[in-house]
């Protein structure tokens, strides 16, 4: 039964170690709490985590859905033991809304569906921060707008996301219709896994419940007042759609704390990271300096002030990040800028007597 869920060669060959233990594989179909829905060659049952696995296993090594583990019959009907995760392809996680460590979504994902909808709750800066997480997790990313039919030019809005999608597809389509589903087609295949990620209310199991056909997942009415949606997917469940298509619902992520490194950011930016090169001074700061291609390309308007900023607030949060717990870094980032604001401060100072002369 595995076979239907992902199951290769390649997986098989990687399980040979566990073959030799008497395990056999599985995989995460649901996580509700402390409870794992999963899938076996025989079918599908309940999981828990053996004693061994649930000392030993650090901050995010818990099964999530999507993980591929290996796993012994329990003595109970209907129920396994996990005893090791599988090296995931691809993990999709972002900064606990704690504030401590990193929160896994999902992994073995192959397609990031991106959803936000063509309404009043349309945010392109949350859209960049889906594309930077999306590319981190090593999925591939496409933006989904979904609620065509609420929005009275969706191709005007369609041409403001792909300005920010850095070459990432964008499918515009409304799942109350089924107008434009047939765009999803090309990541829709068996042995594939997409994800549905995005806030509450873009209509994510409202498309899950389209493409399967029937009613699968729970879904709500927006708020009047804002657009905003109520949280009906309270769990992360993976589906498998009529067409053999593997399909992944996710809850509502207002806040998304981003994880990534540079070449993410970077990949997610490129028409900002294509500037640089073509500043005058390879060390500019992008703030004051002659001959910055950045400033030149915000004055004449080809780089907007809100696409910069969020690139910088961005950078910021990754570099705070990779700075947490290295105090020789966080001493060399105080001392970079100290030596900016002194620079400034300088050439401030110098205008001011240039004027006064």
């Amino acid at each position: 039964m595995i076979d239907l869920y992902g199951w290769s060669g390649a997986l098989q060959a990687s399980f040979a170690s566990h073959v030799a233990q008497g395990l056999q594989p599985a995989r995460v179909t649901a996580h509700h709490r402390s409870l794992w829905r999963v899938v076996t060659p025989e079918g599908e049952c309940n999981a828990r985590l053996s004693g061994r696995f649930a000392l030993d296993a650090a901050q995010g090594e818990h099964p999530v859905v999507g993980d591929w583990l290996a796993v012994s019959t329990a003595d109970s009907a209907n129920e396994v033991v996990i005893h090791a995760l599988l090296p995931r392809h691809s993990v999709f996680s972002r900064r606990a809304v704690s504030g401590g460590g990193a929160q896994v979504i999902a992994a073995n994902v192959d397609v990031a569906f991106l959803v936000a909808a063509l309404n009043g709750d349309l945010n392109l800066r949350r859209l960049e921060r889906y594309l930077v997480a999306a590319r981190e997790s090593g999925a591939s990313p496409v933006i989904v707008l979904t609620k065509a039919d609420l929005c009275a030019d969706p191709d005007v809005e369609r041409q403001n996301v792909e300005a920010i999608a850095g070459g990432a597809p964008v499918v515009t389509l409304s799942a109350l219709t089924g107008d434009g589903l047939e765009g999803l087609a090309p990541w829709l295949r068996p042995g594939l896994t997409a994800a549905l990620l995005g806030s509450s209310g873009a209509g994510k199991s409202t498309l899950l419940n389209a493409l399967a056909g029937r009613t699968l997942m729970d879904t709500g009415a927006i708020r009047a007042s804002d657009d905003r949606g109520r949280h009906t997917t309270t769990h992360r469940e993976l589906f498998r759609l009529p067409d053999g298509a593997l399909l992944v619902d996710t809850p509502g992520m207002r806040e998304f704390g981003v994880l990534a490194e540079d070449a993410a950011l970077e990949a997610s930016f490129a028409d900002v990271a294509e500037l640089f090169p073509n500043c005058r001074f390879g060390d500019c700061a992008h703030t004051t300096e002659p001959g910055c291609a950045v400033l030149a390309a915000l004055a004449d308007g080809t780089l907007s002030d809100e696409r910069w900023q969020a690139y910088l607030k961005l950078q910021r949060e990754l570099a705070f990040d990779a700075r947490k717990g290295d105090p020789i870094a966080e001493a060399a980032h105080r001392s970079h800028w100290k030596q900016i604001h002194k620079s400034q401060r300088a050439r401030n100072k110098m205008r001011r007597r240039n004027e006064e002369d």
